[in-house]
């Protein structure tokens, strides 16, 4: 009965944060005017952007509020209630999480905020973590490199980097209607999964919270897109779900780190073949903005030829792509928590996923499904890249 009830208490951390931020997502759409001037995305002939109308894309504020709100009440009003959780710890986090939110909402509302400028900002959250809730990373299940992390400066900085790639690799994905959150909310269910099957109550209640703040805005984004994460609410999620992450490794021993990255791959792979084909295909900046992730080829080469425009719903193909993100994340996820006990098999679902991506990659850009070209150089057979982008 005590177990049944605490889960119960944790479940209603998620409910309050969904409400909250459903609520204060409500209140942003319906008072733009007032607002419109400095949170609509006016911008609609950039690159990237396939939207047709200004929305708000303040909705991390929306995020952020469910969060600190839900968490406030609890321990104000029902200190009784939430006793078996240190409400202390969450709200270290999200302390530690201002800087990469502020910084991501300041570049909402003025547009001049730089990537280094968000960049060091997201390792100043990573850094503050490290500091008020211990979260810091001492061990990957890479052999000779865990070693390192004993040292607890090298171990600090491998944390600031893997966090800053984390919140960093959200905001990349954040392309489509519902995609960020529901990826969000995928993967913070199959982690808060691992946790509890654990007992580990603060990673389980920090898995929900942070799910219900991002369904909360995810009931007015999706399908319609009325309000936008922005990128203070897409690093926000990212450095949340980053730091989840790290504590669940952290505190439970028994769960590999190539576990973890399997339910987390696809935002990560994606951010990590950006970089490549950015820096080394097309020789320009990493932060530069394109049309080319999997999310916007899956939009152009498969739901635009599968759904014809319908002027009554134009927001209709938009939606559409979270269909296939999202149950490739679910699926992946799924397959992690029930077969990623180990490091193999953990390893072994990592590299499908990567192959996965490859092959659904090329498939897309060049018609085919082979990602690779086999070349002689020099007497020697050499596998190469085989993805030109377009």
């Amino acid at each position: 009965m005590a177990g049944a009830m605490n889960i119960l208490n944790m479940a209603s951390f998620g409910v309050a944060a969904a409400i909250l931020s459903f609520a204060t997502s409500l209140l942003i759409v319906l008072s733009q005017n007032w607002h419109g001037k400095h949170s609509l995305d006016h911008d609609l002939s950039a690159i990237q952007k396939v939207h047709t109308i200004a929305v708000p894309r303040i909705g991390g504020i929306a995020v952020m509020t469910g969060l600190i709100f839900s968490a406030i009440f609890f321990a104000i009003v029902s200190p009784s209630l939430v006793k078996p959780i240190n409400i202390q710890d969450v709200f270290s986090l999200l302390l530690a999480s201002c800087p990469i939110f502020l910084v991501g909402t300041l570049e909402d509302l003025t547009k001049r905020v730089s990537v280094k400028a968000r960049l060091v900002a997201s390792m100043v959250s990573a850094f503050l973590a490290s500091w008020l809730s211990g979260a810091i990373i001492d061990g990957l299940d890479i052999w000779g490199f865990d070693a390192l992390l004993t040292i607890v400066p090298f171990a600090i900085l491998v944390t600031a980097f893997v966090v800053a790639g984390g919140t960093n690799a959200i905001n990349i994905i954040d392309g489509f209607n519902g995609i960020a959150a529901t990826v969000v909310i995928i993967m913070l269910a199959a982690l808060g999964y691992l946790a509890w099957r654990c007992g580990d109550v603060l990673v389980t209640q920090l898995a929900l919270l942070i799910a219900g703040a991002a369904f909360g805005f995810l009931v007015v984004n999706y399908p319609t897109g009325r309000l936008f994460l922005g990128d203070g609410g897409a690093y926000l999620l990212g450095f949340l779900v980053s730091e989840v992450m790290i504590l669940l490794l952290i505190r439970n021993p028994s769960i590999n780190a190539w576990q973890v990255l399997a339910i987390c791959a696809y935002p990560i792979i994606e951010v990590l073949y950006s970089i490549y084909r950015r820096k080394i295909v097309r020789k320009m900046s990493p932060g530069h903005a394109d049309r080319l992730h999997l999310h916007a080829l899956i939009y152009r080469r498969v739901v635009c030829q599968m759904l014809r425009h319908n002027p009554a719903r134009p927001w209709l193909r938009n939606a559409a792509v979270v269909c296939f993100v999202g149950t490739w994340v679910a699926v992946m996820s799924f397959i992690a928590v029930v077969a990623g006990d180990t490091i193999v098999s953990a390893l072994v679902i990592v590299a499908l996923q990567v192959g996965s991506y490859l092959a659904i990659y090329a498939r897309l850009v060049r018609g085919h499904w082979r990602w690779y070209t086999v070349r002689v150089v020099s007497g020697s057979l050499l596998i190469v890249p085989d993805i030109k982008i377009p």
